[in-house]
């Protein structure tokens, strides 16, 4: 395992720092993570992983496949519960409240902690009821016409009204690929959740579509809190305001964008973002 991180690259305020050519993140901390480590079974894959995650703006993971990020997007909304064998220590924080408290509903928090996956994955079944599937789960809506009103918005705010609204009875499984990620972009902004989590939403789309889904990042992220993980680092340094760099298991660095891609505080993210290793 590699040397662990210098402290100064560690600690959480860094995530905070005016960059040098970018605005200063001024939004309050959404989400923090104090000390966090991760367990499948008697794997350790994650190491003290402390990270203030800022709202409004669009948080990137990235690192080396098999370093921890995914393993980090999926603790925010106790996606691991469902790993057997998974467990987390440490707190994470949304709001001042620890998502992983014996009180805490995980259901709850995955309302608040909306997720959109690697693959475009529709329900099997129409382009309303993908998005309505949630609002109704959760008894959000009083009326039809409240919840008519809700999926329209909620399409139009993942920029797929225009294309949709003529078949809203139709499957979802008849989008194209780039189509399908905004309806379940759609599906996860129907229960206006605070926090929205990305698994490579883009990997699996056609540059055009990638470009789609940039923009609406780009166009959410003005009033949601976006976290990402992405392979691709032109993407990360094209969509995020903050990048936080992980490699086996630990947080190396975290720095406002443009910061830790041209002046990165820590060697080994030097060598990752020039490509002598990763």
């Amino acid at each position: 395992m590699s040397e662990p991180a210098p402290q100064s690259a560690r600690r959480p305020g860094l995530a905070l720092q005016a960059p040098r050519t970018q605005s200063a993140i001024t939004s309050p901390t959404r989400i923090s993570l104090r000390q966090i480590n991760a367990f499948y079974g008697p794997k350790q894959a994650l190491f003290d992983v402390n990270l203030e995650i800022p709202d409004n703006a669009v948080t990137a993971f990235i690192g080396a496949s098999g370093c921890g990020k995914s393993t980090l997007l999926r603790c925010l909304n106790r996606m691991n519960d469902t790993i057997p064998g998974a467990r987390v220590e440490g707190q994470i924080l949304m709001d001042g409240v620890d998502v992983n408290g014996a009180e805490i509903d995980p259901v709850s928090v995955r309302s608040r902690i909306g997720m959109v996956f690697q693959k475009p994955s529709p329900f099997p079944m129409s382009i309303y009821d993908n998005v309505a599937y949630g609002p109704r789960t959760h008894k959000l809506t009083k009326s039809k016409a409240d919840l008519d009103e809700l999926v329209e918005r909620s399409l139009r705010r993942a920029a797929l009204w225009e294309e949709a609204k003529d078949r809203l009875d139709k499957s979802g499984l008849g989008l194209s690929g780039g189509q399908q990620q905004r309806l379940c972009i759609a599906r996860a902004l129907a229960v206006s959740p605070a926090v929205i989590l990305m698994d490579e939403p883009c990997s699996a789309l056609d540059p055009v579509a990638t470009a789609h889904i940039e923009q609406l990042i780009e166009d959410l992220r003005k009033h949601t809190c976006i976290v990402i993980v992405t392979h691709s680092m032109a993407q990360a340094a094209r969509i995020s305001q903050i990048t936080a760099f992980f490699n086996m298991g630990q947080l190396i660095e975290t720095a406002p964008t443009d910061q830790l891609f041209t002046a990165p505080k820590v060697e080994q993210t030097q060598d990752y973002i020039t490509g002598r290793f990763g």
